[in-house]
């Protein structure tokens, strides 16, 4: 028989180092918009899993998309934005 043990350190240890840092937090918040859309997208998706979707489903996932498009991309420019910016 194999004993399973957990190392309560690794459970319970909430250590100020664990925590995330301030650059970590800011990532999490520029990544809220396309988080955001992610979830309209997978929502939309979710609603016609069992059902044929009607026009208007169609419209709803394909708008869900594009938002989810343009987060990525606006997401994508502003890392470039400050890349650039850092590096000049």
């Amino acid at each position: 028989m194999t004993h399973i043990v957990t190392v309560q350190e690794a459970v319970t240890a909430f250590e100020p180092w664990l925590e995330p840092t301030n650059g970590e937090l800011d990532a999490i918040e520029a990544e809220e918009p396309v988080i955001r859309a992610e979830m309209d997208e997978l929502d939309a998706v979710l609603a016609v899993l069992d059902r044929t979707p009607t026009e208007v489903d169609r419209q709803r996932i394909r708008r869900a998309r594009h938002r989810l498009l343009a987060a990525r991309r606006d997401l994508a420019n502003q890392v470039l934005a400050t890349t650039a910016g850092g590096a000049a």
